[in-house]
């Protein structure tokens, strides 16, 4: 693995329960703290989620605990993953970004993506439009969001959002990286053609992955766009042991599973996670990263017990830096 290319990685800790980590709500501050305690010592940057509740779960509002997170861990880069432009309107979160720009001394990226729980906008008497009338909408709150960032006073008139001589001072230095999550063939992957800096995926089997790539490049084509001058970036969880068959199971894979190069398991139609011991940890990075991906977000099972997380802190981040 040596001389292997560059991936940063980031670390996304849950803000509640999502049905992946044990959530103690009593005991969940001193437990998210211990963990970012070590996360910051690896990890490039720390990734908030953007989830009101799914049901009747237990949750932190992502914009509050990213401002608590810049505020407590200086050292390191800050995002969102992603926020739902459902729930704020774009003239808002770009003040709101312009101001933790500052605050964070540039530390921060807007991830952001056109929301997709309905049964959430639903409860909290969110709008929830047809997917298609989202991605509009995010495209507007984009063009809206980069306006207020870059022009003084900015103005922008649209079918869904308008602002007439607003002011977001100070205004962000350095301008943040806007990161689109979404991967719909048609209308998302093109507004990440022409909009993003940045673009965020969900894991997914190797061959959808690259058939994901593809499709964007064919927007890129399409619109003018550099494909390369963008970003690629995937979520995905890590399950890591020294024995890679208890990495497995913890993943609930099976040696049946898909196979990389060398026949370790990676994929399966099933399994969207990387797992294995850390030879094979590396071995999955290194194949996302020779399909374009150098910025990986990504989560550990067991959010008390930080064994997983620091083995992969100690042999595989120092392989990718």
């Amino acid at each position: 693995m040596s001389g292997s290319p560059r991936i940063e990685f980031g670390y996304n800790p849950p803000s509640g329960d999502r049905g992946k980590e044990t959530i103690r709500p009593g005991e969940y501050l001193g437990d998210l703290q211990q963990a970012l305690d070590v996360a910051t010592q690896g990890f490039d940057s720390i990734w908030v989620s953007d989830h009101l509740n799914y049901a009747a779960e237990w949750r932190l509002e992502c914009w509050t605990l990213l401002s608590w997170i810049a505020s407590r861990y200086p050292d390191v880069g800050l995002s969102t993953i992603v926020m739902s432009n459902s729930f704020r309107h774009p003239a808002l979160v770009a003040k709101m970004a312009a101001s933790l720009q500052i605050l964070s001394e540039g530390r921060f990226a807007l991830g952001y993506g056109a929301g997709w729980h309905e049964g959430e906008h639903r409860a909290f008497g969110f709008d929830y439009p047809r997917s298609g009338e989202r991605v509009d909408r995010l495209e507007e709150a984009i063009r809206v969001i980069r306006a207020l960032w870059t022009e003084a006073p900015a103005s922008f008139s649209g079918r869904f959002y308008s602002i007439d001589g607003a002011h977001a001072e100070p205004r962000p230095d350095p301008v943040p990286k806007i990161m689109i999550g979404g991967a719909g063939e048609k209308k998302t992957l093109r507004v990440v053609a022409q909009y993003a800096d940045w673009w965020n995926d969900v894991a997914r089997p190797i061959p959808m992955l690259q058939h994901k790539l593809d499709v964007l490049r064919a927007h890129c084509d399409d619109v003018g766009r550099d494909f390369n001058s963008i970003r690629k970036t995937l979520s995905i969880g890590t399950f890591i042991n020294k024995s890679h068959s208890r990495a497995l199971e913890q993943a609930g894979m099976s040696v049946q599973g898909g196979k990389t190069a060398t026949g370790r398991p990676l994929y399966n139609s099933d399994t969207t996670v990387v797992a294995g011991d850390p030879s094979a940890v590396r071995e999955q990075y290194q194949e996302l990263r020779e399909m374009g991906f150098d910025l990986i977000v990504t989560y550990f099972e067991d959010f008390q017990n930080l064994s997983a997380m620091k083995l992969f802190m100690d042999e595989v981040i120092p392989e990718f830096s």
